[in-house]
């Protein structure tokens, strides 16, 4: 049987300990409400946008949509962009377009659910290009019919490309960035990271997963005795109209109308360049969404009734 610290049952111990705990617990209150002063002034006054002329921002899925949109934008601000698709004509497409405006830009075609693909790739870029600095996780598909239709072969590509993909990525370019004590891993959650749809059950179930992979790696980083200055950031959109949602609808349209991929990139930009760990597309989606889970769950659900939004099967 373990034996007992006989100072545990020392009054004055007791005491001190105590009197310690009450000093942890004001420093946290104390902590807390800055942080949310800070955060509710934030929200008023964003952070400005840093320079990221001098980093090389790699993008997966840049052949087309928001890919190419960001592609695009992030030469205008003169970044180097890496961009990665499985598709290479689009992407060599994507590639063409920024050179022919000026830009700096380079071509690799990748099967981003291909582990060694990403490796290999990843090292290539590194001895070609440079080091990355940003990495755009970007990449994803979106079968959207019942879960009871949903095919084995559907359900383990959904899980690839949305969520897998971002291990191979991350474990491939991190490092350097650790290194370097420089870097931003930005990732593309979805307003269906948030909130369950009908008909996008697997979907769902990635982007959910997204989110919580990147609130459990910045904690692990957070927790580095070397505290790297690497940051996070996780978008969550709502449709964007890239041709991936098939067959949306919605009461309001004026309200939630379908954001144009051009404005999605803007807003995805401007969230990794101010730093801020979430962003939502629109942006007032987050704070009502954040508002909602507070209340039972039942009054999220009617609130949902209220808007009916969403996509009907692809089937």
């Amino acid at each position: 049987m373990p034996q007992q610290d006989a100072s545990s049952n020392n009054p004055a111990v007791m005491a001190y300990n105590a009197v310690l705990v009450l000093f942890d617990v004001l420093v946290f209150l104390v902590k807390a409400i800055y942080i949310v002063g800070k955060g509710v002034f934030e929200m008023a006054v964003l952070p400005p946008a840093r320079d990221v002329s001098g980093d090389i921002v790699l993008i997966t899925g840049a052949g087309h949509g928001m890919g190419k949109n960001l592609s695009l934008q992030y030469a205008a601000l003169g970044t180097t962009v890496v961009c990665v698709d499985v598709n290479e004509k689009t992407n060599q497409e994507t590639v063409t377009a920024i050179k022919s405006k000026g830009g700096k830009a380079f071509g690799y075609t990748c099967d981003v659910t291909n582990r060694q693909q990403v490796v290999d790739i990843c090292k290539k870029i590194r001895e070609q290009v440079g080091i990355v600095s940003i990495l755009i996780n970007n990449a994803g598909i979106m079968p959207t019919h019942p879960l009871l239709q949903q095919t084995e072969n559907e359900i383990r590509k959904t899980f690839d490309i949305n969520v897998l993909a971002h291990f191979w990525f991350i474990q491939s370019l991190l490092p350097d960035m650790i290194k370097q004590n420089r870097g931003h891993i930005v990732v593309l959650s979805s307003i269906a990271g948030m909130i369950g749809f009908k008909y996008l059950v697997p979907y769902c179930g990635t982007k959910f997963a997204v989110r919580g992979i990147m609130e459990a790696l910045s904690e692990e980083l957070r927790a580095d005795p070397a505290k790297p200055n690497v940051k996070f950031t996780t978008i969550y959109p709502y449709m964007v109209d890239t041709g991936l949602c098939k067959r949306p609808y919605t009461r309001f349209p004026s309200l939630l109308k379908m954001v144009k991929p051009d404005d999605a990139a803007a807003a995805i930009i401007d969230a990794q360049r101010r730093g801020l760990v979430e962003a939502s597309i629109p942006k007032y989606l987050l704070y009502l969404n954040t508002w909602f889970r507070n209340m039972p769950l039942r009054v999220g659900q009617e609130f949902g009734d209220l808007l009916d939004t969403g996509l009907q099967s692809d089937l």
